[in-house]
């Protein structure tokens, strides 16, 4: 079979695996195809941790498990070797002595890290590699950043007016409006897809935001505050049941409920210890929506992967400059009189 014909089934591999976009933490994305005289004969995802791989579910909608071995198993990631919440795909593939395995990319965990590749050649089963590996690394950058960098994958956003003003300046009991009903929706739908959101105390009580994805059907981020002196009232959205909540404080290490405190030390810089923290709490990523300072102090310390920026038209006078960052601009949309700019930062992984 050609390389194209197998780029051709890792496309779709990729395309699956995408529907678990914001349900597998902390498992990556996988998608899975199975193939017999050039015919998908069963396909499958992961959908949610603890429950069957890609593979698996591939393998389960197979009509005629009889031609199983004689057929290819397209997999966007190594297939694991060890037990977890589920028994190993690769012990699975080899009882079933299918054909041949085409893998996208090498899983970086220790656990695996080609471990799993060689278990299926060692079987005699022919295994080819490397399929559209930069698509397949860009599909789960969230979880090779987390492995090999030691820390959650970091989206910068912010809304900015055609002359860089991230508000108006004044001092207001209600939120200063930048963004439109479509880009605010697609900022809700990069919420779904992430598995936690940060600002600072003074964007949670001037803006009073809830951080869900209420104008959409999908899951709430876990809500990460940093709040110094505990001065954000009970009565605020942040803090209200709908999503569970890190609140970073100098005073206290307790949790209630949905809310979990963490006593950071904020003589030294606090950046580096809240990442320290959601790493060890297993958090693969993070959106930072503010305010400008918070903003501006991972861009200094370039602790950032990507950064969106949503783009007005509104010109005003007064207000606080949006954050300065350099960054190559991956990819644009227009979503209204909104423009929203995807950018990547030159240290990302992919």
């Amino acid at each position: 079979m050609s390389k194209n014909v197998d780029e051709i089934y890792m496309l779709r591999c990729i395309d699956l695996a995408k529907n678990g976009l914001g349900t597998t933490y902390p498992n990556p994305l996988v998608g899975s195809v199975i193939v017999y005289n050039n015919k998908i004969i069963g396909e499958g995802w992961h959908r949610k941790s603890g429950e069957a791989h890609a593979e698996i579910n591939a393998i389960s909608s197979v009509k005629d498990p009889s031609i199983l071995k004689n057929s290819t198993l397209y997999v966007s990631l190594e297939p694991c070797s060890h037990y977890g919440k589920t028994p190993p795909c690769a012990l699975k593939i080899v009882d079933l002595k299918f054909k041949k395995v085409v893998v996208g990319i090498t899983d970086p965990t220790s656990k695996v890290n080609g471990k799993g590749i060689e278990l299926i050649r060692n079987s005699g089963i022919e295994v080819v590699t490397g399929i559209l590996e930069n698509e397949c690394k860009k599909l789960n950058k969230r979880f090779i950043t987390y492995h090999l960098k030691k820390r959650p994958y970091i989206i910068l956003k912010w809304a900015e007016t055609l002359n860089k003003k991230i508000d108006n300046g004044e001092d207001r009991n209600q939120p200063f409006w930048i963004s439109n009903p479509f880009s605010i929706q697609k900022s809700h739908v990069v919420r779904n897809e992430e598995q936690s959101i940060l600002v600072g105390k003074n964007t949670a009580l001037i803006d009073n935001p809830n951080l869900t994805t209420r104008t959409i059907y999908g899951k709430n981020p876990i809500r990460l505050l940093i709040d110094k002196n505990l001065e954000i009232p009970l009565s605020h959205n942040i803090l209200n049941e709908q999503a569970d909540t890190f609140i970073f404080n100098k005073k206290i290490s307790k949790s209630n409920n949905h809310l979990n405190y963490f006593k950071l030390n904020f003589d030294k810089d606090i950046i580096p210890q809240i990442i320290k923290i959601l790493y060890d709490k297993n958090i693969q990523s993070v959106i930072v929506e503010g305010g400008e300072r918070t903003l501006q102090h991972f861009i200094d310390l370039g602790i950032w992967d990507e950064a969106i920026i949503i783009t007005s038209q509104t010109l005003i006078k007064n207000g606080t400059n949006a954050p300065t960052l350099y960054g190559e601009i991956i990819n644009q949309e227009l979503l209204g009189n909104n423009l929203i700019s995807y950018l990547k930062n030159s240290s990302a992984l992919y």
